[in-house]
C-alpha cells in the first residue's frame, strides 16, 4: 500500500523527533493505513560504540515508538495505547545497516479492538526484529502495549 500524505507528514514528524533522530534511525515507510511501517538504522559515528558496532541504545531506540503509534493510529480515539513493557535480545554485534519491518494482522487489530472493548483494558505483546540485508537478526525486541477503551475507563 502507497504512502499517503498523511502518514508521509508523520514519517517525518517522527524522523525529526529529537529522541528518534539521536538513534540515527529513520522511518522509510508508513503504510496509509498504519498497517506496516519500516525502519532503516545504518551504522555511522553517531550511534557507533566503542567496538564498532550499532550502540545498543540505538538498537532499542529505532524499535521503541513504532509499535505504539501504529495501534494509535489504527485503532482510532476510542483507545488509549501506552508502551508498558519492553525486551530486547542483542544477538549480533550490528555492523551495517540494519532493518526492522513492523506489520500489524488486520484481523489481530479487530480481535484488539473487540477484547479492549469487551474487557476494557489488554495488554498485547509484539515482537520484531533488527536484520542484516541477508535477513539475519541482530537484535530481537518484545514490545507489551496497554490498550484500553476510553468509554470503560469513564
Amino acid at each position: 500500500m502507497p504512502e499517503s500524505w498523511a502518514s508521509r507528514r508523520a514519517r517525518w514528524t517522527v524522523n525529526w523527533f529529537p529522541a528518534h533522530r539521536g538513534t540515527g534511525a529513520r522511518i522509510e515507510y508508513i503504510a496509509d493505513d498504519w498497517l506496516e511501517v519500516r525502519v532503516r538504522l545504518p551504522l555511522s559515528w553517531r550511534n557507533r560504540n566503542y567496538v564498532g558496532s550499532i550502540f545498543g541504545g540505538s538498537l532499542y531506540g529505532a524499535l521503541d515508538p513504532i509499535y505504539m503509534l501504529m495501534l494509535i493510529h489504527v485503532l482510532g480515539p476510542e483507545f488509549i495505547v501506552w508502551d508498558k513493557a519492553a525486551t530486547i535480545r542483542f544477538l549480533k554485534p550490528g555492523r551495517t545497516t540494519l532493518r526492522a519491518s513492523f506489520r500489524l494482522e488486520p484481523t489481530v487489530v479487530q480481535n484488539i479492538r473487540a477484547e479492549a472493548i469487551r474487557l476494557g483494558k489488554l495488554d498485547r505483546d509484539f515482537e520484531v526484529s533488527l536484520v542484516d540485508d541477508t535477513g539475519t537478526a541482530h537484535a530481537t525486541c518484545t514490545k507489551t502495549l496497554n490498550i484500553r477503551w476510553k468509554a470503560a475507563t469513564g
